[in-house]
């Protein structure tokens, strides 16, 4: 079997402190998904959304198939099905079950998925307690990668069953509502100003020691014509000023591609708006439904909508290269750029199954830059890619306005 490779040269932690990392990062994961029934374990409201059960079993194959089997003598896999139903994408290790059907997965059940994860949890101690030193060469990149991976899984984890309680009509909540909401922004002084971006050469990709996914790199210099990013992203009340200005019905603002998907899906609002019968605008929430909040930084919508709504305002979106090289603060949510998502001059991927891990998706995409409230502790950083079709509106995605000075 093709075995992943470390994405960057990495500082190799020690195995006691590797082993705390990733025994933090798997409790964290079913934290996140312990106030869910088997049965909401189960839902997936449309093909991009996975059910939680799949993430938790997913995340698990990732440990058992690139770690315990390659590395771990006499290591016996859990269930041989598992190799099949659990595996994502990767063509280099076997096949796959079908993506859009995952929710119809009712077996293996939820018990025997958490089983399996406590078997795969209590062999990795065993693997990272015994490990020499040389062996530790091997496996630790691995292990890091995969809890880089499953914090990915966590984010998605909320994200895909946000959408799948809001299928609901009674738009159940996840958590109570005197819980912390993971996925709520910070509220802030939403004044905008505009922070200059001049006009010069720039390193943009990650450089130096740490973790980072392939499509971070190589680190290269690009240069940059002057610009400026506002300081907060674009908020609740500013996208009803949009909206109520007939933003949604004006042609003329949206991207040909944009305006079609716009009619075909009869599109008028963000993702989760709903205006209740006093003329109040709510929206669905991990805490069920509330009312929404006009100074927080809007969520939810697609690169189509926030490119109109740029275009309303006069201005654009940066590119993912002048938001890297600004770094701004107050940021709430995933932000669109207006780049596409493409490799960097001289970009390799890692060799063997991980390299399907971002490389072969680097076509008719849209690179976001920064985090959301549902993104674990110490996943971002100023070189992360993330990405996603342009219509995508389920995860926490917002936008940032830019402007070239005059």
């Amino acid at each position: 079997m093709p075995q992943p490779k470390p994405t960057r040269t990495q500082t190799l932690a020690d195995p006691t402190t590797l082993l705390a990392q990733y025994q933090t990062t798997r409790a964290h994961t079913e934290a996140l998904a312990a106030p869910l029934s088997p049965e909401d374990q189960m839902i997936q409201s449309m093909p991009d959304a996975s059910p939680t059960k799949w993430h938790l079993g997913h995340t698990t194959w990732f440990f058992e198939t690139f770690v315990l089997c390659e590395h771990k003598k006499g290591h016996t896999p859990f269930d041989e099905a598992h190799k099949v139903l659990f595996n994502s994408y990767y063509n280099g290790v076997g096949e796959q079950y079908p993506r859009p059907k995952r929710g119809m997965m009712s077996r293996p059940p939820l018990e025997r998925v958490m089983e399996w994860r406590q078997a795969t949890d209590q062999a990795m101690e065993e693997l990272l307690t015994q490990a020499s030193q040389e062996q530790m060469k091997a496996i630790a990149p691995l292990v890091t990668l995969g809890i880089h991976h499953e914090q990915q899984h966590q984010e998605l984890l909320l994200t895909d069953i946000k959408h799948g309680l809001w299928q609901n009509p009674t738009w159940p909540a996840m958590f109570n509502h005197d819980a912390p909401a993971p996925a709520a922004p910070t509220k802030d002084d939403t004044t905008n100003a505009w922070q200059t971006l001049p006009e010069g050469q720039y390193t943009i990709g990650h450089q130096g020691e740490g973790f980072a996914f392939d499509n971070e790199g190589p680190a290269h210099t690009v240069h940059l014509q002057a610009a400026q990013l506002a300081t907060h992203p674009v908020t609740n009340h500013e996208w009803l000023q949009f909206m109520e200005d007939g933003g949604y019905n004006n042609a003329l603002l949206w991207l040909s591609d944009g305006w079609a998907w716009r009619q075909q899906h009869g599109i008028t609002t963000p993702l989760y708006w709903r205006k209740a019968e006093d003329g109040q605008w709510r929206h669905f929430t991990l805490r069920g439904d509330q009312p929404l909040p006009g100074a927080e930084p809007v969520t939810h919508i697609s690169y189509y909508e926030a490119d109109a709504y740029a275009r309303w305002q006069g201005k654009r979106l940066p590119t993912e290269f002048e938001w890297e090289a600004t770094r701004p603060k107050n940021v709430t949510n995933w932000e669109w750029t207006a780049s596409a998502y493409a490799p960097y001059p001289g970009y390799q991927p890692s060799k063997g199954a991980v390299g399907e891990y971002n490389g072969k998706f680097m076509i008719n995409q849209m690179v976001l830059k920064g985090k959301s409230g549902a993104t674990a502790p110490n996943h971002s950083r100023p070189s992360y890619r993330n990405f996603f079709y342009p219509d995508a509106r389920w995860q926490f995605t917002g936008l940032r306005l830019a402007q070239t000075p005059t």
